[in-house]
């Protein structure tokens, strides 16, 4: 301290403190520089420990491509007009998951349950896996062409082990690390693949893409809100609220 009370004196050229048997005493220039930069000191204050406005910070939000712009997003929108700031980040759950230990998010949206301590996750809503094939398709599907995200089939692996008892029996003929971008490669008659529903439902409707089997019970993903285990700021726990409060028409 003494020598930050040195540098600043030098920088100033003016005596800040007298020292007394007792302490120090502040000098009528120090008194004047505390009055010129009180205000600022205050706003910085505001910044750090927390401000009348929850909106005023920005609240850093993550999740998968997909389910971010057609899901979580739009069921922002009044948040947002209300003065929300965001800032959003696309990634893989595990990566996004590490990212919110390290306080890089707030919040994330993930596809995976988190493991271990530090992470609360609540529950949003149960994703349905549907194996789809372009309009017209009339071959096996468990022979058909695969279109993936990833190399190691990780939604279409799922669905094959819960339908079918078994593993794909090839590899991906096309990957694109983009689940919108495998929609396109299937609606195009590259192969057949596994989607969320909520992905192809519009689709599914029109008839261009068509489911290829109907079981009884369809696999399922479960969506968390995750957040860290610690008193939720204003403004990261409005967005998960408002999550919660939207999911349910997911």
């Amino acid at each position: 301290m003494t020598a930050q009370v040195k540098a600043l004196e030098e920088q100033l050229g003016r005596q800040l403190f007298v020292r007394r048997a007792r302490g120090v005493t502040p000098t009528p220039a120090a008194d004047e520089l505390a009055a010129r930069i009180a205000p600022h000191v205050d706003a910085l204050s505001s910044v750090t420990f927390g401000e009348a406005d929850p909106f005023t910070a920005p609240v850093h939000l993550a999740g998968p491509a997909e389910l971010m712009t057609l899901r979580v997003l739009p069921a922002l929108t009044g948040l947002v007009t209300s003065g929300l700031k965001l800032r959003v980040t696309f990634g893989l759950a595990d990566d996004l998951l590490t990212g919110l230990s390290q306080r890089r998010f707030d919040l994330v949206v993930s596809t995976i349950r988190p493991r271990g301590r530090g992470l609360t996750a609540t529950p949003l809503t149960d994703e349905e896996f549907v194996l789809v094939g372009p309009r017209g398709f009339s071959g096996d599907p468990r022979t058909a062409p695969l279109v993936a995200y990833a190399e190691d089939l990780p939604i279409i692996r799922r669905y094959w082990r819960s339908v079918f008892g078994t593993r794909p029996p090839s590899g991906p003929s096309v990957v694109v690390p983009d689940l919108r971008g495998v929609l396109t490669c299937v609606l195009a008659g590259y192969g057949v693949s596994v989607l969320p529903r909520y992905l192809c439902a519009a689709e599914l409707a029109s008839g261009s893409l068509i489911a290829l089997l109907d079981p009884e019970e369809p696999p399922i993903n479960t969506l968390f809100a995750v957040t860290r285990t610690e008193p939720c700021q204003a403004g990261p726990a409005a967005v998960r609220d408002a999550l919660l409060a939207d999911a349910a028409r997911w």
